[in-house]
């Protein structure tokens, strides 16, 4: 199957009109490390979550003109329109969200609908080495606080929720040792309510992934379908009063006694606070204060055909709990409402190298793996998309300087679904002035740079950090499974 599909189906000849307004044609290959913008109202990646996702709301329009608002977001995928939605009902604050390309084009319809409750890519026993027991049981107690946040978000959408818990399989048998610890630290210390199955538990009562070695099961996870909930987003902002315009990505800015202009090719946008929520789409020369912030990783996904009940049988699937295993180039994977297979993981380096066949038949082999019974299942929907991993592997909501009023949300590492909501919810507080009332480390300080500033803060460093990416993949691959 070829990795760029045709234009996603959709169930009107409105729908299809739709498609044409796309200025451009999806682009495989774009790279945030080596290009300006990530383009100009491109059309979505070929995801399963766009295709089934039913009519693309409304919007409005292109930015044409020149405009002044107060507040500016950029970037209009799960966090942006969060940030909008908790601005609008919180403080009576009705932003302007601008995207380059389609309405969420980015993170938000390429993910895999894990919502789970983390945040980052850190487990709370090295919380508690960075940052002591108190801050530690804050964080859970935040992510916590997270989750009911994007319930109460998602409570009336039509995201096809998943509910159940997260289940957490160890690949190899020498993983169990260390979950059985984690999971007693979360009982003790967190009070979250983490128990610990062994193989046979999970292969006759979950799933019969053939690699399982056992598994912790966290009470708390939710599977939603990335499509419908962004075009849920969407809509309730809208109806709250945020405009949304797609196709107007920001090619140049200044700020001049205190006010942003943010030039778009439709227009220059006047705004007195800006949020950035890009994610792993934020491009190197959007602003200084992000530049070489962020390391964004590509990860692949794909979505099998519907199963029949023998292969469910034969999987032995009786869940549809969010899956993840334990590699550190983890594969996260549940069975859909439709009865289709997702599963993903780690991708190419750079954007040139994604579309290389390699790397779905890397995946198509990692599923039959687990999945003797789908070996060479067809494929129906295959794409991949950027992750945006901090270098501490924590995010950020933060405003970098005091005197600017710029704030981001940024660096989930992969685990955006849950805490982009609540990520909008704290950076709408920063927007209004109440971030001083938060107090944890990831709202006290900037996304971190990966070495000495000197070097990484010249355009020669990109390159360096692409070699050094393939370094770790080659130690986490030996690590995972060899040593």
């Amino acid at each position: 199957m070829s990795l760029v599909m045709e234009q996603p189906g959709f169930s009107t000849e409105d729908e299809k009109s739709k498609v044409t307004q796309a200025r451009d044609k999806y682009d495989p290959k774009y790279d945030p490390l080596k290009d300006s913008t990530p383009g100009h109202g491109k059309d979505y990646a070929p995801t399963y979550w766009v295709d089934t996702a039913g009519p693309i709301p409304d919007d409005d329009g292109p930015i044409t003109s020149d405009m002044d608002v107060d507040v500016a977001i950029i970037g209009s995928g799960f966090t942006g329109l969060s940030t909008a939605i908790h601005l609008a009902e919180m403080y009576g604050i009705k932003a302007t969200v601008i995207e380059a390309n389609r309405l969420s084009w980015g993170c938000s319809t390429r993910n895999g609908g894990q919502a789970q409750c983390a945040s980052g890519r850190l487990k709370r026993s090295q919380w508690i080495a960075r940052w002591g027991v108190d801050t530690a049981i804050k964080m859970h107690e935040e992510c916590v606080d997270g989750m009911n946040t994007f319930k109460s978000l998602i409570s009336d959408m039509d995201c096809e929720p998943q509910p159940g818990g997260h289940l957490y399989i160890a690949h190899r048998p020498k993983i169990m040792p260390t979950l059985e610890k984690e999971a007693k630290l979360l009982r003790e210390t967190f009070n979250y309510d983490a128990q610990i199955l062994d193989a046979n538990t999970v292969k006759r009562d979950y799933v019969g992934d053939q690699e399982a070695a056992g598994a912790m099961h966290e009470p708390e996870g939710i599977g939603i379908h990335a499509g419908k909930l962004a075009f849920g987003y969407l809509t309730k902002a809208r109806a709250l009063g945020v405009k949304v315009h797609p196709a107007s990505p920001v090619t140049g800015w200044e700020t001049r006694s205190g006010v942003h202009y943010l030039k778009t090719p439709g227009g220059v946008v006047k705004a007195r606070s800006v949020g950035v929520c890009t994610g792993g789409y934020t491009s190197q020369g959007l602003h200084s204060s992000l530049k070489n912030r962020l390391l964004p990783v590509l990860s692949n996904s794909m979505v099998t055909r519907p199963l029949t009940q023998q292969e469910i049988a034969a999987c032995n699937f009786k869940t549809n709990q969010v899956i993840t295993d334990t590699r550190v180039l983890r594969h996260y994977y549940r069975l859909l409402p439709d009865n289709r297979v997702q599963i993903g993981t780690r991708s190419a380096i750079t954007g040139r190298a994604a579309p290389e066949k390699k790397y779905e038949d890397m995946l198509r082999a990692d599923l039959a793996r687990k999945f003797p019974a789908l070996d060479q299942i067809k494929i129906d929907y295959s794409w991949w998309g950027w992750v945006d991993v901090s270098h501490d592997m924590m995010p950020r909501i933060y405003q970098p300087n005091p005197s600017e009023s710029i704030f981001y949300a940024l660096g989930y590492g992969g685990n955006g679904v849950m805490y982009s909501a609540q990520a909008g919810k704290r950076l709408a507080q920063w927007i209004a002035g109440e971030g001083h009332t938060l107090d944890l480390p990831i709202f006290e300080s900037k996304l971190p740079f990966p070495n000495v500033r000197e070097v990484v803060e010249s355009e020669m460093f990109a390159p360096f950090r692409r070699f050094g990416q393939r370094f770790l993949y080659q130690w986490y691959q030996l690590k995972d499974e060899v040593l």
